[in-house]
């Protein structure tokens, strides 16, 4: 392991015995650090006596449980085990998902994370522990993944996750550098969120993307002007897009006012919607008056050109798209999160 991997490798250690001390008739009676076996190096091999009898474990530490990682882990245990029936294989790492547990689970290889998460099991052992959170989430993964010309590339994916993508097409029609597409390609790939074929790449884990993109946004990072209208919601959001219209500026309708257009049963008093330039103008053309409270009109200047990417129009207004209306929702008061459940439950999942 790199110099800086020592440290996972202590804890991983530490907690394997801990784990193990669990069972009265387990006991760890000799240990062996980085190994060479067959083509690769085994970071720890603990002789354990269960009862009258020896059992070896075979550890493997990845600095990083990504499915992608713990995937090729299992594979070059397996092969190791192939030839040491008597030895049992594992993998640790700071944090293991579900979806890296259930690989190992397939595969028949034990697992441990730093969370305290574990599924050890061999003879008449048997040690489980999940559902302990990650608490080494590694905000660098996650900034790149999520970060605004990243999130151009995702929304395209997740616009139509059935379609292959070629990275230069997929740079060309998310507006961003063909580095930039293949940067997110590699961090979708270590979650195995993505199918290879010849026709390209596509995105097979659509919910799970959005889940964890969701959990990351930041509704708050756009631009947000609040303001009162004597007209009521329907004629301001119709004289929004004739204004839109009229002076060509980027608009779309956001949040309940998108929703409403996509499950009429959503029910709302605010007008929403994202103004890319020019608001000022927008707001002398309907009469709107800023306020502090009691607005009934909330004006969005997105935080990038990427979230007006696949808006929509509908009975002549344009609305953002599906998984922008769902972000938005999210982030909204007053019964938001309800309303993006109706539109995931309603639309999204069904276009998927």
């Amino acid at each position: 392991m790199k110099s800086n991997n020592k440290d996972i490798l202590e804890k991983a250690e530490n907690a394997l015995r801990a784990s193990l001390m669990k069972v009265p008739f387990l006991d760890i009676s000799a240990k062996e650090r980085d190994i060479s076996v067959t083509d690769f190096r085994v970071h720890l091999i603990a002789t354990l006596s269960v009862g009258q009898k020896q059992r070896r474990i075979v550890l493997e530490v990845k600095s990083n449980g990504q499915p992608r990682m713990v995937r090729t882990a299992a594979y070059q245990l397996q092969r190791y085990l192939q030839d040491n029936p008597d030895t049992y294989g594992m993998i640790a790492a700071p944090y293991i998902s579900p979806q890296a547990a259930d690989i190992c689970v397939k595969e028949g290889i034990g697992y441990l994370d730093l969370a305290g998460n574990c599924r050890i099991t061999f003879d008449q052992v048997y040690i489980e522990q999940t559902g302990n959170p990650n608490p080494f989430a590694q905000k660098r993964d996650l900034r790149s993944l999520y970060s605004p010309k990243a999130a151009r590339v995702l929304r395209v994916l997740l616009n139509d996750p059935k379609r292959p993508w070629k990275v230069q097409a997929l740079a060309a029609e998310a507006s961003v550098s063909l580095g930039q597409v293949s940067n997110v390609k590699s961090l979708l790939e270590d979650r195995e969120w993505l199918t290879g074929s010849n026709a390209g790449f596509l995105l097979n884990a659509p919910e799970q993307l959005l889940a964890e993109w969701a959990g990351n946004y930041n509704f708050r990072k756009n631009t947000i002007r609040n303001y009162y209208s004597l007209k009521s919601v329907v004629d301001i959001e119709a004289d929004l897009a004739a204004a839109g219209d009229e002076f060509g500026i980027p608009y779309a309708l956001a949040g309940f006012s998108a929703a409403a257009r996509f499950a009429p049963s959503v029910r709302y008093q605010r007008a929403m919607a994202y103004v890319s330039r020019d608001t000022e103008e927008i707001v002398r053309k309907l009469s709107l008056k800023e306020v502090s409270s009691g607005a009934n009109v909330t004006l969005l200047t997105p935080y990038d050109a990427g979230v007006l990417y696949g808006a929509r129009v509908i009975d002549g207004i344009r609305v953002t798209a599906p998984v922008q209306t769902y972000f938005d929702l999210l982030g909204s008061k007053g019964r938001g999160e309800e309303a993006a459940t109706t539109l995931l439950e309603g639309v999204i999942r069904k276009s998927w």
